[in-house]
């Protein structure tokens, strides 16, 4: 079965909106929602190949980013290992540069039900978070 090391992208605004992104293809999961990001390059560390998919994707440069939560999640043709990052600030706006749809949703909106079946444990953890901002110290709080 294949391996990926994938990192993810969790895209908070100020009015307590998250970004999600349409996935295209013809593939099982076509027309269903997911955090931007992609898969870890070798060489790579999670944060440059979110920086380089969040560029290529989404048209914008991470100016602030931190670590969220890593998790595994086994697919009936491959396994994924996520590091999720909590992205608080960029330069430009984000545009779908591969054609596919974007969406900001209330952290308390968000349905697992629409998203990957990866991300389902995201979701749940977004919703607990008592601020989707960070503290001047840097630190996410649940």
């Amino acid at each position: 079965m294949n391996h990926f090391d994938v990192a993810a992208g969790i895209l908070c605004d100020a009015d307590d909106r998250v970004l999600i992104a349409e996935r295209l293809g013809d593939g099982l999961f076509d027309g269903l929602w997911e955090f931007p990001g992609g898969k870890i390059g070798d060489g790579e560390t999670a944060a440059e190949a979110l920086s380089r998919e969040l560029a290529e994707e989404l048209g914008i440069e991470i100016t602030a980013c931190a670590s969220f939560m890593n998790l595994r999640h086994e697919y009936d043709d491959r396994v994924v290992t996520i590091e999720f990052f909590i992205v608080s600030a960029w330069n430009s706006e984000p545009v779908g540069r591969e054609g596919q749809g974007l969406r900001w949703v209330p952290r308390e909106q968000l349905d697992a039900g629409e998203l990957l079946p990866a991300d389902v444990p995201v979701v749940e953890a977004l919703i607990r978070c008592q601020s989707p901002y960070f503290q001047s110290k840097g630190d996410w709080h649940l």
